[in-house]
């Protein structure tokens, strides 16, 4: 009986053979070895002749236009170690901390051991799909529970962190493209504002008087601030003698330092002018820092911090929005969040005259078009006011004809 040919060559796309397992093996040289002199050989794998003669047609055109890219043997988990570690440097602490938790809790338990080079849209299109599901699981105690599926929010984020990592794996021609772009995501909701209205606002005031809090919470309804920005506030910042706020540095969740703090959103820093009734809470706060001092004795912690606890401590955000949330509730808004104080004073100031881009340079906005659409709503209203005072203008004028 006649030996069967093991090997071939198919158009100019390398060397087939078939194995003794029945698979398909295909032979492609890739370049020469600078230091032997001799041809780099690589090998592709498939069920069947076609597969193989497919794949190394499709190898053949990358190397014959330049653009082969040889596949990675990294895999997915140790990639994003890689880009965690090395590719972040510019990037905020914090933000950094959020990323690497990501690819902890979602990205590597799904997708960390698929090799980088065989990463298919697909795949990370069924993680997605999978981390929406709500899924069974078990307690400390061994009782079987329901864990909830992820947010269209959280979902969209965990995309963009994986988007990043691969992108610069893109860059560095481990991959010729961005499996990421392909991927549908699901529609994110936009959380509704709770805006207080003025008597939300008088009550919310009657609530927190006498407050430990009371100036933190009076000072973010009639600055606008930020929570982290707030609680990052530090009297070096504040000019009594110009009546200015500077909005320079944000605290990080978890600092107790100021080593936590950090640039604010945007990398925008901004200079606030307060109403005076604003600078005399501070100063309220201030009075009150200092009889807390006194109290405290040695066990006061020196920093510059403008709102602290009874020890001169910075406060933890977590701790904030929860005592915040029990007394807006209290008072019949149990809707209401810490970051609505923010938007009520957007609000607030719309209604009061102040232009848009006022508004947006006060609130750290990137641009005057990004505050008008957030608060459409008022805008709206801003303008059947003013047609309402044209109208009596007209009316005026044309009574005098």
């Amino acid at each position: 009986m006649p030996k069967r040919k093991n090997s071939r060559n198919a158009s100019g796309t390398g060397s087939i053979r078939q194995r003794d397992n029945g698979s398909w093996e295909g032979r492609y040289c890739v370049g020469v070895n600078p230091g032997t002199g001799k041809q780099t050989r690589k090998s592709v794998y498939g069920a069947t002749q076609r597969e193989v003669v497919d794949k190394l047609a499709a190898i053949s055109a990358g190397v014959n236009a330049g653009t082969y890219i040889e596949p990675s043997k990294l895999t997915v988990s140790a990639w994003l170690d890689i880009w965690t570690a090395e590719y972040l440097s510019g990037v905020k602490p914090r933000t950094v901390e959020n990323y690497k938790s990501v690819c902890k809790n979602h990205l590597k338990p799904e997708i960390g051991a698929v090799k980088l080079s065989s990463l298919s849209a697909h795949m990370i299109q069924t993680m997605y799909n999978k981390l929406q599901k709500d899924s069974k699981c078990k307690n400390k105690k061994g009782e079987e529970k329901v864990k909830p599926g992820l947010s269209p929010k959280t979902i969209k984020n965990t995309h963009g962190v994986l988007h990043k990592a691969l992108s610069q794996a893109v860059k560095l021609r481990y991959i010729m493209f961005n499996p990421c772009d392909a991927c549908e995501l699901p529609r994110v909701i936009k959380k509704e504002m709770n805006v207080l209205d003025d008597d939300a606002i008088t009550s919310f005031l009657s609530a927190i008087r006498g407050h430990k809090w009371e100036y933190l919470f009076t000072v973010t309804l009639f600055t606008g601030a930020r929570q982290a920005e707030i609680l990052g506030l530090t009297w070096s910042n504040i000019d009594f003698d110009r009546g200015v706020i500077r909005i320079v540095k944000q605290l990080q969740r978890g600092a107790r330092s100021s080593t936590g703090l950090d640039t604010p959103k945007n990398d925008k820093s901004r200079t606030i002018t307060p109403a005076p009734f604003v600078l005399a809470v501070l100063m309220g706060q201030r009075r009150q820092q200092l009889q807390w001092q006194l109290m405290a004795e040695q066990a006061w912690t020196v920093s510059d911090y403008v709102f602290t606890n009874e020890l001169g401590q910075t406060l933890v955000h977590g701790t904030v929005s929860k005592t915040f949330k029990r007394i807006i509730t209290k008072t019949g808004f149990p809707e209401t969040r810490f970051h609505d104080l923010r938007h009520s004073y957007a609000t607030a100031a719309l209604r009061s005259g102040d232009s848009i881009k006022d508004v947006q340079e006060n609130l750290g906005h990137h641009d005057a078009g990004f505050t008008m659409n957030q608060y459409m709503h008022v805008t709206e209203q801003m303008k059947k006011e003013s047609a309402a005072r044209m109208e009596g203008y007209i009316k005026s004028v044309k009574a005098k004809i």
